[in-house]
């Protein structure tokens, strides 16, 4: 009952606008600072969010959606804003040009990393550990990469019975494509992916001196791994 009520609250449109609010406020604090990059870098990327998520809108329920095509609306949305905290924090820390390069590269991988692992509790998980409803990316018609992996290798009667489902979605298809999941080998393939930017993301700090708490940020990276790996108890 719970879960059922918590989404019919994140289903209102005034819950929907709550983060075009936070873009919003966003550029009034990047407003305030003494230089103009704050707020053309928030302003820029805000961009780049808001084209992602039509590219992501264009492709619902759209199976012929290619890898590169997936990743390339990760970049566009949660790694952007990753990658301009990292910037930023950089640029007001004074990092010099390289550091601040390397820190975006950081960004970029993190968040690439850090969204794959979310589409994959969403499908894998439980609620209980991840906090929150499961399906949801179904639901919406969101083809995450577990179910572009699924899809592509399925024979042809699991491909159609998997586009039916998505089609006309309904919480009871949620058991049916989780077996589909595990049929098809999906997580173990999704967890490669999560390390393999994870390793880039720790490539790319060891671009950084000792000094510039990249201790705290290659924490952050092993936190992730290791919830990459507990993931797999639930599967």
């Amino acid at each position: 009952m719970t879960s059922r009520l918590l989404d019919l609250r994140l289903s209102h449109p005034l819950v929907q606008l709550f983060g075009d609010c936070l873009f919003a406020h966003a550029l009034k604090l990047a407003a305030g600072f003494p230089t103009p990059e704050v707020c053309r870098s928030v302003a820029m990327a805000t961009n780049t969010v808001c084209t992602g998520e039509i590219l992501q809108t264009q492709h619902r329920r759209n199976f012929e959606l290619s890898r590169r095509d997936y990743f390339r609306v990760i970049e566009m949305k949660t790694a952007e804003l990753f990658t301009l905290s990292c910037d930023l924090a950089a640029f007001l820390g004074g990092a010099s040009a390289e550091q601040r390069a390397a820190l975006k590269q950081f960004g970029a991988a993190f968040g690439t990393a850090y969204q794959v692992y979310d589409d994959c509790v969403d499908l894998f998980g439980t609620e209980s550990e991840a906090g929150k409803s499961l399906g949801t990316d179904p639901a919406k018609g969101k083809l995450t990469w577990p179910l572009l992996l699924v899809w592509e290798r399925a024979n042809a009667a699991d491909r159609t019975r998997l586009e039916k489902m998505i089609q006309s979605w309904d919480a009871r298809h949620f058991p049916a494509v989780k077996e589909m999941l595990v049929k098809y080998g999906a997580f173990e393939p999704s967890v490669k992916v999560v390390e393999s930017y994870l390793e880039k993301a720790r490539q790319a700090l060891q671009q950084l001196p000792d000094t510039s708490g990249r201790a705290g940020l290659f924490a952050i990276s092993d936190f992730l791994a290791q919830q990459i790996e507990s993931l797999a108890v639930c599967v």
